[in-house]
């Protein structure tokens, strides 16, 4: 097996390299991703997850017009030292900041972390861990996920635009839930807490 180079992931991330742009340019100098424009975390996810998602971009498995011709231009050694360097950051942290309670970042921490039994939807949490840390290498994190990001993900599931969970496990659960449902757990895993009135 090939081992990856952290230095040349970190190289690629912060200079790109032929016909491959810096990663950071979209999801941010230090893999913490672009709120406003809704540019995922990469920072702390899962190595084994990241170059799943990189495969599957080269590979059609995942539609996105942005990433499929930066995945199909990266070699296999690219693409796991990029993995890995991502890997290597740290994951979101809470920043101290607190949200003012609402209805709709109520209804999100709910189906975060005790779902929605009475349409059999699991808490986020359950896969994802506590606090919506991830757990490697198949569930990536969720907590600090630009909410557009999150969003967008949990309509390609429903709309089957997005197939490469295992076992249809993602698809299964965002058919279940509305709109407002997405919205309201993208919000709250934006900037989660387990505070029961949301802050």
């Amino acid at each position: 097996m090939v081992h990856a180079d952290r230095l040349a992931g970190a190289a690629l991330a912060q200079k790109g390299s032929k016909g491959v742009p810096a990663c950071m340019a979209c999801h941010g100098a230090n893999g913490e991703g672009q709120t406003a424009s809704g540019f995922p975390r990469l920072a702390g996810q899962p190595e084994a997850y990241l170059l799943k998602q990189l495969q599957a971009f080269a590979g059609g498995q995942r539609k996105n017009s942005q990433m499929a011709p930066i995945a199909s231009a990266l070699d296999a050694q690219q693409m796991r030292d990029a993995a890995d360097y991502y890997a290597s950051l740290p994951g979101w942290r809470p920043q101290g900041q607190t949200r003012a309670p609402s209805p709709q970042y109520a209804l999100g921490l709910r189906l975060a972390t005790s779902g929605n039994w009475s349409k059999d939807v699991p808490a986020c949490f359950a896969c994802h861990g506590p606090g919506g840390a991830g757990v490697a290498p198949h569930f990536p994190a969720l907590a600090g996920q630009p909410s557009v990001y999150t969003r967008s993900q949990m309509k390609a599931w429903q709309t089957a635009t997005r197939t490469n969970d295992p076992q249809g496990l993602m698809q299964s659960v965002a058919e279940k839930m509305t709109d407002a449902e997405f919205d309201a757990v993208s919000l709250y895993l934006e900037h989660p807490s387990l505070d029961e009135k949301g802050k």
